[in-house]
């Protein structure tokens, strides 16, 4: 049975009741345009409405939660601080997919079930409510969509989406769709096109992993043991996906003698068959969705890449860009690799200080398969041969490049381009135009730039998108590629752009808040610095939960974890921009992971948790918590809906204490504030039996804490143009620590300072006996 939210029977103002009278403080709205909320009415009691802070439904909103300059606002003009998690990992792979078998019988797939059965919706969304991650970033794929063939849409599946995103509402949840990529495909390593769009091509699905084109261990169940542990992006810059993501992109420039056959007989150039193909795909996903109030948005593609475009060398890749781990052919050995010539390639293990290190060279290919089908477009021959790009020289019986910066300029008229300006931007455009074309009412946009990229300069007004929001993502670099963490930390983001390396080092747990709230903070001004008024949201941020040799599935001591996530988490809170976790995966487990190239995100395991039978679904049952991990790190206090603009928020997870400070709307922030009432998601997890202690506010503020829907309400009576409040806010008795909170000077300043003692002290003992 459904829980549905609390709100279903919010204020409402029948017919002969008193409208509200604004405070002579706040900025008089026009009735006929603004929505106005309860809480202008002097006589207003907080929490009066059936809403709660976390609820984005029209019940709790007003209405839409809508852009407006860098912030999310409701139907009220409350600033709304959108934060939940990535639903789902496992959406990445087929609830068929068969390890064993894989990659046949692509054709008959199916993704109905992902990420999970409609009947289980109910347990997952009223999870997320408890927890307070109500704003989703909902996967799917171009291969769940248009897994038969070209044109032949699974209808199934998109029923099935809708009627699961159908419930979003009656939970309080709201979310953006994405279509999710990886490296293109899971059939080039990674996840996201169906496989008929590399055979459409010419590729050889069954001969891609062994011709060195495309990685697949770890999409066959693969990446868990040391020697294949994070290998999976090295697969961006290997034949398969680079090829496809460049003529993606950039086929009519690059790739223009590469015509796919239509079903009428007609040839394609291959940008324009792949684009509308998935333009096609892409308006076909809005119309499915179209008229869901749960829905607020769509984001075009996940972590798009060049691939080939831009390429300065064949001969090599650029180390600071691309991740050089095990074999990295260049693109010219890729080329001969993928036409069947044994090819030395050079192999990349793991050290220090730097991340990897050149460690010896083999020959890849030794049984001469090729990745080309000679019943393809290309004949069998390599596109980029077909293009004069290389060629083999028999009388040497060698590969010879022939034009060693192809992709730096346009072949043609010898331009340089530039991936975002020429190919991603105008792309954009006709995305956004179909989708438009596809819904019956305007939704926001969600776009970001290739992954570790800050926001580009280029990025200007005309090249931005209507209702656009950036979505750019964060992850430790360092751990995600070690899979550890401790008290060390590293800038890698500062490194790979020439920061001193002992600036780039951190110590302790207020090292690691420290280092991440940078990282986060220069991606998010970035955007602002370039976009001027769009909201930014990071659309993946995570920690992986096998870190440190997988030690806590052993001892379920996840402290390193809990360390990690806190970090990430302050940094998020610092930078005052909503955001998705990666991932909420309920087929998780210790053994597999999210299943998908080793990876282990997902701080929820099923198996850990009670089974459907037991749980309450009320948001204040402590039921719907066991499965989870790491919760006093993840489930924190929010302010999700501010009467004003939010100016700082920090959290103390190891006293449940936090401080939050905000500004009322002057006429610069160009808001139409309609409410006084602030609401704050304060967790039953940490008030639980205890007291909720609110200092900072005035004499004629009020505010009410409701437990049972988890917020805390505030309504200030001054509200006058550019006031600010500030509150503390506390538990009684408060929260056991987690864990110390410990910096350099605090570990080792005891230790360095008895040196400098003992150092003085010997210092003057030599000199009196020497030299005096």
């Amino acid at each position: 049975m459904f829980s549905p939210s609390g709100s279903e029977n919010s204020f409402v103002f029948l017919e002969g009741s008193p409208k509200p009278t604004p405070s002579p403080s706040y900025a008089q709205p026009d009735p006929l345009l603004d929505k106005i909320h309860p809480s202008l009415l002097p006589s207003y009691i907080p929490g009066s409405t059936r809403t709660y802070a976390h609820d984005w439904s029209r019940t709790g909103t007003g209405g839409e939660i809508k852009p407006n300059g860098r912030h999310f606002v409701d139907a009220y003009g409350r600033i709304c601080s959108l934060r939940g998690v990535n639903v789902s990992g496992c959406s990445k792979a087929p609830m068929n997919h068969d390890h064993g078998t894989f990659p046949g019988d692509h054709e008959v797939v199916t993704f109905v079930g992902r990420p999970f059965p409609l009947e289980e919706a109910p347990e997952h969304f009223s999870r997320l409510r408890r927890w307070g991650l109500t704003f989703i970033r909902f996967l799917v794929t171009w291969e769940a969509v248009e897994h038969a063939g070209l044109g032949i849409y699974d209808k199934e599946y998109l029923t099935y989406v809708r009627k699961l995103l159908l419930l979003l509402p009656s939970f309080g949840l709201s979310a953006f769709v994405v279509v999710h990529q990886d490296v293109w495909s899971r059939y080039s390593g990674g996840s996201g096109a169906p496989a008929w769009t590399l055979d459409a091509v010419g590729f050889d699905l069954h001969a891609l992993e062994e011709s060195g084109a495309a990685w697949l261990l770890g999409v066959k169940g693969g990446g868990h043991v040391e020697a294949e542990r994070g290998i999976w992006p090295c697969g961006y810059q290997k034949l398969a996906a680079a090829t496809m993501a460049t003529c993606f992109w950039a086929g009519d420039t690059f790739a223009p003698k590469l015509r796919i056959v239509m079903p009428d007989g007609q040839t394609k150039p291959v940008q324009q068959y792949l684009q509308d193909a998935f333009l096609d795909m892409y308006a076909t996903v809005v119309q499915a969705l179209d008229g869901l109030d749960g829905v607020i948005g769509f984001e075009v593609m996940n972590e798009p890449h060049r691939g080939y475009i831009e390429l300065p060398s064949l001969h090599k890749f650029d180390y600071n860009t691309d991740l050089h781990l095990s074999h990295v052919p260049s693109a010219f050995e890729s080329f001969m690799l993928g036409c069947g010539y044994p090819t030395l390639v050079s192999h990349w293990t793991r050290s220090f200080p730097f991340p990897t290190r050149l460690t010896s060279r083999s020959v890849l290919n030794s049984a001469s398969r090729k990745a080309w089908r000679p019943d393809g477009p290309t004949q069998g021959m390599c596109v980029w041969e077909m293009h004069g790009v290389w060629g083999w020289d028999n009388s040497k019986n060698e590969g010879v490049v022939l034009r060693e910066n192809y992709f730096v300029k346009d072949p043609m008229t010898g331009r340089k381009v530039d991936w975002y300006t020429d190919f991603y931007y105008p792309f954009l455009k006709r995305w956004t135009d179909c989708a438009r074309k596809a819904m019956s009412n305007d939704k926001m946009f969600f776009v970001e730039p290739i992954p570790n990229e800050f926001c580009p300069p280029s990025w200007t007004t005309e090249h931005q998108l209507p209702n656009m929001v950036f979505t750019p993502h964060w992850y430790d670099l360092n751990a995600l590629f070690n899979k550890a963490f401790g008290d060390f930390t590293v800038n890698v983001q500062g490194l790979s752009r020439g920061m001193f390396l002992l600036k780039a080092l951190y110590w302790g747990q207020q090292g690691a808040r420290d280092n991440y709230s940078l990282q986060i903070q220069n991606i998010v001004d970035h955007g602002y610095k370039v976009l001027g008024g769009k909201p930014i949201l990071i659309g993946e941020c995570g920690i992986p939960m096998d870190m440190n040799h997988k030690e806590a599935f052993e001892s379920d001591d996840w402290k390193w974890q809990e360390r990690m996530m806190d970090a990430m988490m302050t940094g998020l809170e610092r930078s005052l921009v909503g955001f998705t976790l990666w991932n909420y995966n309920p087929d998780n487990n210790d053994v597999q992971g999210d299943d998908w190239n080793g990876e282990n995100f997902s701080w929820f395991s099923r198996r850990r948790g009670l089974p459907r039978s037991l749980l309450d679904l009320d948001q204040f049952s402590f039921t719907l918590d066991n499965g989870g991990r790491i919760l006093p790190s993840v489930v924190r206090p929010y302010a999700a809906k501010t009467a004003g603009i939010p100016t700082r928020f920090e959290y103390e997870l190891n006293t449940g204490t936090f401080v939050f400070e905000w500004r009322s709307p002057e006429s610069k922030d160009n808001i139409v504030l309609t409410a006084r009432e602030t609401e704050i998601f304060v967790p039953s997890l940490i008030t639980y039996g205890r007291k909720l202690v609110v200092s900072g506010l005035s004499a004629d503020d009020k505010y009410t804490y409701d437990e049972t829907r988890q917020t805390l309400f505030i309504v200030p009576r001054d509200g006058s143009s550019g006031r600010m409040h500030k509150i503390t806010v506390s538990v009684d008795p408060p929260l056991r620590p987690q864990f110390s909170v410990n910096t350099f000077w605090g570990d080792f300043g005891e230790a360095i300072l008895s040196g400098l003692v003992i150092f003085v002290i010997l210092f003057v003992v030599i000199k009196y006996y020497f030299y005096m």
